[in-house]
């Protein structure tokens, strides 16, 4: 409160009104003379007006506005007749606005506007009241209290003390103001009740407002009393049901709706449900219990506690904690992916140490193929729980996730709740697929509806709208799976535990195969392992000349229709077994999917290869640089992003600035020639930086008229003055080089660390060049 505190009151009744008054405009409401009204003030202007008044004689000019509408009405939006008033108390709220106490002192008629600024202030006459004493007056005044002592009985806001107040009222004029002020009239009428000098025709308006306001609250009440009536009925009804259904079963005659409500009262009761669960199930039961079985909300609730009965509130399965079974689990079902297995592990063995530990939240982050799925599944065999997993790749609809709230017909719980039922157990594997690919829209944002889901400090509350119980899914080890970082919302990526994995080596692949499709195609294609072979050779050709992917998904189909071949010729007897070599993987796979195109798109001058990372891993593109007679303007096309135009761009002015030292002689070529820079596969949008010294490279090349050696590929940023930056995906890049061929990746200085991510063997079977500075790149990409 501010230090202006509450003022005293001063006599009203003493105080004289001088010609002219701050005019402070109503809205929405009327204050009469001999009344008592608060008032909330907001406006500076009328702020400033009763602090200024308060410090004064305290009395201003109350005019109501002619529309409410206007927020801040003018001298021409404002009544003639109004009340002046004095303010008896104000109060300061802290964020700035007055509450203000005032009490009507006499009625006035605006005679002139003085001034508008810096508030409304005029000049006003007083308007007496015209009372004439008269025995209709008598008579009107009488029955007026009478239709408001009955509106007083009906009104619920009307005090029962007003009936005493208007007893002690003796003239009718102030007998008229006391019932305007108190009566929720419209704004219009109690204007018009106020501009009436004559009290006669001011008690014959307001007789005819309350005997219309008496006839609402009588029809009010007399349909409440039909309600009522109609309740009662119906509870009577229910009360001879009652007794009828007791006759019923001192007969025998068992009726099937009780019995029914017996059997889901006894599940309740032996469900062991948590103690909100349990009262929500208890209330649910009482209802249905009222409900006739044709009734529709009865199937509703009947189906909500099969719901909360049918839930894991406390079935658990218990871990696997042995450590050396767990690795070897692991390992027997993937290869590689140590740093996935090593983190499984330290789980186990801090579960062993620590009992009641909260599940983690993993995200496996790679292309397709790398086995992120399989992976889960493997994780549940390892720790001995239930697996169960759902897809979000595309879903728009954040009731997917939580639910949809049981006012909606067909309403049912999201995804998890459902999930975990299907689990029977509340501590399973949850694996939440293509993360990366929700999606939102007018329907709501799933990705912010998965934050409670995927966040340890929120998920034991989980609260889903069908249920609107708490479910607890701390125990839960949730793993989601994406091929990109970057789609994953980074309040949702905070919450996870990111392990990236990359793609598969060469070597691995061949082991992979071995180890795992091969068995398993065999048994899909009803082959014995006996009946079919494959050499080294054979699956290395199928690797390098029929997939190039980072997974093994497009081997494994290979594989199967190498299987398929076998299993024809031995079914219809003209093969016991085989043994596939290159020369049948030729015969039957048909010509090579991807032949050695490096060498092929390489091979003429203005062509550079590069390395990039896509949502299926890495890849190698190639970047095209040509020339033509013009006038020095720069073409860039391939459906490139901004980022990677303006690394095209870079390039460009370094390339110029330094034409001298490439062996440029004419000054004046790149004014008379205009460059085209395309990076094919134009329906595949490109952006990034790391092309930089790519498309350095190949306009070096261009103008040099000198072949980029076909066993190079690079990546890293370039800037003006030729400094070559860090870039990511190192590991991607390189396995990308080492599936096109290529034996030499010439990256930026910087990334050095990075290699040591990339598999043993392919270090060793690429040669790396470490790039400071663009010169460095030039002097490795091409031959002198």
């Amino acid at each position: 409160m501010s230090e202006a505190g509450v003022l005293e009151q001063e006599g009203a009744a003493e105080l004289e009104i001088p010609p002219s008054l701050p005019v402070l405009p109503l809205r929405d409401t009327v204050v009469f003379p001999e009344s008592m009204s608060p008032l909330a003030i907001g406006q500076e202007r009328s702020i400033r007006l009763v602090d200024e008044a308060v410090a004064g004689n305290r009395l201003v000019a109350l005019v109501a506005s002619r529309s409410p509408e206007i927020e801040s009405p003018g001298a021409g939006d404002l009544h003639t007749v109004g009340t002046a008033a004095v303010i008896h108390r104000m109060l300061r709220i802290p964020d700035g606005t007055l509450r203000v106490l005032v009490q009507g002192v006499r009625r006035v008629r605006l005679t002139r506007w003085v001034t508008e600024e810096p508030y409304l202030l005029g000049e006003f006459e007083e308007v007496p009241d015209i009372v004439p004493e008269t025995k209709e007056v008598e008579a009107l005044s009488k029955n007026l209290q009478g239709l408001f002592s009955r509106i007083i009985d009906h009104a619920p806001y009307l005090p029962a003390e007003l009936e005493l107040a208007m007893a002690n009222v003796e003239s009718p004029s102030a007998l008229t103001y006391l019932i305007a002020s108190t009566m929720r009239l419209k704004t219009e009428e109690k204007q018009k009740l106020l501009e009436e000098a004559d009290v006669e025709e001011r008690l014959r308006r307001l007789t005819t407002i309350l005997s219309r306001e008496l006839e609402s609250f009588e029809l009010g009440a007399k349909i409440q009393s039909q309600v009522q009536s109609e309740m009662e009925k119906s509870q009577r009804e229910y009360y001879l049901r009652q007794q009828l259904k007791a006759i019923q079963e001192e007969l025998g005659e068992g009726d099937p709706e009780q019995a029914e409500l017996a059997e889901l009262r006894r599940r309740v009761d032996e469900a062991d449900l948590p103690e909100q669960a349990e009262r929500q199930a208890s209330r649910e039961l009482d209802r249905l219990s009222k409900l006739p079985s044709a009734s529709a909300e009865h199937g509703v609730i009947r189906t909500y506690l099969e719901w909360i009965l049918s839930l894991p509130w406390h079935a658990t399965t218990e871990d696997d904690l042995d450590l050396r079974r767990a690795r070897r689990v692991l390992d027997e079902d993937h290869h590689d992916l140590e740093k996935v297995k090593e983190r499984i592990v330290e789980y186990l063995a801090v579960s062993k140490l620590k009992a009641d530990l909260t599940g983690p939240i993993l995200c496996f982050v790679g292309p397709p193929g790398v086995g992120k799925t399989s992976l889960g599944q493997s994780i549940a065999r390892t720790l001995g729980r239930k697996f169960v997993r759902i897809s979000v790749g595309g879903v728009r609809d954040e009731a997917e996730v939580r639910g949809h709230r049981r006012t909606y017909i067909g309403a049912m719980p999201g995804t998890i709740i459902r999930a975990l039922r299907d689990a029977e157990s509340r501590n399973p594997v949850f694996m939440i697929d293509e993360i990366d690919k929700l999606a939102s829209d007018w329907r709501g944002d799933p990705a912010s509806a998965m934050l409670e889901v995927l966040d340890p400090e929120q998920h034991s509350t989980f609260r889903d709208h069908y249920l609107d119980l708490p479910f607890d899914l701390s125990r839960v080890l949730f793993i989601c799976t994406a091929n990109q970082l970057e789609p994953i919302p980074p309040p949702l990526r905070d919450r996870m535990e990111v392990i990236q994995l990359s793609g598969y080596t060469e070597d691995e692949k061949v082991a992979i195969a071995r180890r795992y499709l091969i068995p398993k195609q065999l048994e899909a294609n009803g082959l014995k392992p006996g009946q079919l072979t494959f050499t080294e050779r054979a699956l290395r050709l199928v690797v390098r000349a029929y997939t190039r992917e980072a997974g093994v998904r497009g081997l494994e189909r290979q594989i199967a229709a190498l299987c398929r071949k076998v299993a024809a010729q031995v079914a219809t007897g003209k093969l016991k077994r085989a043994r596939v070599d290159e020369k049948r993987v030729r015969a039957w796979l048909g010509p090579r999917r991807f032949p050695d195109e490096v060498r092929r798109r390489a091979a003429a001058p203005g062509v550079a290869t590069g390395l990039a990372v896509t949502a299926t891993g890495g890849d190698v593109l190639f970047v095209e640089a040509t020339a033509m007679p013009g006038k020095g303007a720069l073409t860039i096309t391939g459906q490139l992003g901004d980022v990677m135009r303006e690394s095209a761009q870079a390039a460009l002015s370094w390339v110029r600035s330094h034409a001298a030292g490439l062996g440029i002689g004419d000054a004046d070529w790149f004014a008379e020639h205009d460059l085209h820079i395309h990076v094919p596969a134009g329906a595949v949008p490109k952006d990034g930086p790391s092309a930089g010294i790519t498309i350095a490279t190949a306009l070096v090349s261009l103008v040099t008229g000198r072949t980029v050696s076909e066993d190079v590929a690079l990546t890293g940023e370039i800037t003006l003055t030729g400094q070559v930056l860090p870039i990511g995906g190192v590991k991607e890049k390189v396995l990308a080089a080492e599936r096109a061929g290529i034996g030499t990746v010439i990256l930026p200085r910087e990334n050095e660390p990075d290699l040591e991510e990339v598999p043993k063997d392919a270090r060793e079977r690429t040669r790396f060049v470490l790039a400071d500075t663009i010169d460095d790149v030039i002097a490795a990409a091409l031959p002198a």
